[in-house]
């Protein structure tokens, strides 16, 4: 796709939905993305800020080849403001080690020879850095293995739509079910978001959502239930649903960890809603997936160590109701 459009001496960026327009020598709000010669550079382009191996189930991807590893890899910048953020180190900063380098070509043969199975663009928002990401994904592809974004999912449509053959699955965030919330602290918007899940729903990519539930932020009943019918009737009730609790962090110190029996009911909301699947993340509860169809336990997590798997290419063993994932 063409990253950027130029107009009246001015380029428009087109990797979310910000379409910043910048002047010569301006950098977009992502931090990373410059008008240079009338030309959208990527200053992250082979420079990443953070290169893990990770299993899947960091991810989270609890639907997507489970129990394997994802070399995972993120820059410097972000297009939100999230005031929670567990990475603000590297998502806030504008300040770009080039000293480090690492090519497309040599982030995927590394994560051949390491033994993961996928690739994963995390740590921060990929969309600000997506021409690095999708060249390192199109490597990726070449050695047989699968592309993976954690995402806030404020990318353009165009990007949205150029993801299509190159990304297999996605987990994103939605953050807030208030539009006020999302334009004001967050600095993105709750209906750019919802797009972007339906989108890539539609294209066939497979999606789990992860909502941060912060103490007198997004807590409140109305709007938890009304993500988890909004997952259930938009994006259907197979979506996985991750309910993740707060613990403080940035610029949020004072606020207090999200309790779990707040965890619990928000769970129960969204099995009334009709998902299938919702698991709760940052506490000590096991992880379960069970059939939606007879309700028999397939697998069990605790943090991110499977202590139990019993799916069957697949299907649940006692009834055979297929599972919806990507199991291999």
């Amino acid at each position: 796709m063409q990253y950027y459009l130029p107009k009246d001496g001015r380029i428009t960026c087109l990797l979310c939905r910000h379409y910043c327009t910048l002047s010569e020598g301006q950098i977009g709000m992502c931090h990373v993305e410059k008008n240079v010669g009338g030309r959208l550079e990527c200053l992250v382009y082979g420079h990443p800020a953070a290169v893990h191996i990770d299993p899947i189930e960091k991810k989270p991807l609890f639907h997507f080849l489970p129990r394997s590893s994802s070399f995972s890899l993120g820059t410097i910048g972000c297009n939100l403001r999230c005031p929670f953020c567990q990475n603000w180190q590297i998502s806030q900063s504008g300040d770009i080690d080039t000293s480090i380098t690492l090519p497309p070509e040599e982030a995927a043969r590394l994560a051949a020879e390491r033994g993961c199975e996928s690739v994963s663009y995390t740590y921060n928002e990929p969309a600000v850095w997506y021409p690095y990401a999708k060249d390192i994904g199109t490597e990726a592809k070449k050695r047989g293995l699968r592309n993976v974004f954690v995402s806030s999912g404020f990318e353009s449509d165009e990007v949205s739509h150029d993801l299509k053959g190159w990304l297999d699955a996605t987990n994103i965030d939605l953050k807030s079910f208030d539009p006020l919330y999302y334009r004001k602290t967050l600095k993105a918007s709750l209906e750019g978001v919802q797009e972007t899940l339906k989108t890539m729903v539609r294209l066939g990519i497979w999606v789990e959502v992860t909502t941060l539930i912060v103490p007198g932020h997004n807590d409140k009943e109305h709007e938890l239930r009304g993500i988890a019918r909004f997952i259930a009737e938009e994006l259907g009730p197979h979506v996985p649903w991750h309910i993740s609790a707060f613990h403080p962090d940035y610029k949020m110190n004072d606020t207090p960890p999200t309790s779990v029996s707040l965890m619990e009911k928000v769970r129960q909301w969204g099995k009334e809603a009709g998902l299938y699947y919702v698991y709760l993340g940052n506490v000590p509860r096991a992880a379960q997936t069970r059939c939606p169809e007879c309700d028999t336990l397939l697998i069990e997590r605790f943090g991110f160590d499977t202590t139990y798997f019993a799916l069957d290419d697949g299907h649940c063993p006692h009834c055979r109701r297929a599972i919806e994932g990507v199991w291999k």
